[in-house]
């Protein structure tokens, strides 16, 4: 099988002349978040912004904003009304698809959780967003019931699911799932017309025309709660700034594992939080580029 490699992340990422703009490098409109799960809107926003991104932009529950606004200084910020338990209310889905229209890609499902509003949110960026999108996390869990909604998709999909959401989308427990990881990732991604990275050790990433790569990077220090909002995050950035969908989900799961080696190498796997992955991105960077 094809593995990942440097080369991939040189392909995705686009090139910096000198009189370049924040227009120049996408606009990433990011939903995510709910009362209790700050921290997974702030992860991706960061590791975006790493990345290389022209301008983020959160959509995140009222009451989770001044949390996320003191932390993320360069986001531009969309408070969004709230149902009575700190979720993003669908009443609020058509600013939000308007917001969508005037960014380059969307990220969605970061701490979002699963209600009956944020289902319908799901949905309706499916069924009705033009542009390239990444659904993670409870994006994924709020489909489990019927993934075949995918192939309504008017635009492009990275999907990034760990084993326990891939199971919850085809039936199968996490285990089931990791004793066929190639052939789960390939079959979903052909089946629903997705790109799919089936995360893990070894993570695979599968596109809709049955090509795939098993990735070379990572260690267990990064098996921990936020390290797949920083991968989504990553990948959301690439998604922006004009990477194909496929190019951006291979070079984004390669340098989140670069970045994380380099975390494990200087701190130790088990000292080593999200955030050191992070922060260790401009690092994996340079060496690659």
């Amino acid at each position: 099988m094809l593995q990942t490699d440097a080369n991939i992340v040189k392909k995705a990422f686009p090139p910096r002349p000198q009189d370049s703009n924040k227009g120049s490098f996408g606009s990433l409109l990011s939903v995510c978040g709910c009362y209790g799960m700050a921290g997974a809107a702030i992860m991706a926003g960061k590791a975006a912004l790493r990345c290389g991104l022209g301008l983020l932009k959160c959509a995140l529950p009222k009451s989770i904003y001044p949390i996320a606004a003191a932390q993320l200084l360069e986001s531009v910020f969309l408070p969004i009304d709230e149902t009575h338990d700190g979720k993003i209310s669908a009443s609020e889905l058509e600013k939000l698809l308007c917001e969508a229209e005037k960014s380059t890609a969307v990220l969605i499902g970061c701490g979002l959780s699963v209600s009956e509003d944020t289902k319908k949110i799901v949905r309706g960026f499916i069924c009705n967003c033009k542009k390239p999108m990444l659904l993670d996390a409870d994006a994924l869990n709020c489909i489990c019931d019927s993934p075949e909604i995918l192939t309504t998709a008017k635009a492009k999909i990275i999907i990034t699911p760990h084993p326990g959401e891939m199971g919850r989308l085809v039936g199968k427990t996490a285990a089931e799932v990791n004793s066929a990881r190639i052939e789960t990732a390939v079959n979903f991604a052909k089946k629903y017309g997705v790109v799919t990275v089936l995360k893990g050790s070894g993570t695979i990433i599968a596109s809709p025309n049955g090509k795939s790569l098993l990735n070379t990077t990572g260690n267990s220090g990064m098996a921990t709660g936020g390290s797949g909002d920083v991968l989504a995050g990553i990948a959301g950035a690439l998604l922006a700034q004009g990477a194909e969908a496929f190019d951006a989900a291979a070079a984004a799961v390669y340098l989140h594992g670069k970045a994380g080696d380099i975390a494990a190498n200087e701190l130790g796997k088990i000292s080593m939080l999200p955030t050191d992955i992070i922060n260790c991105i401009p690092v994996a960077l340079k060496e690659i580029t």
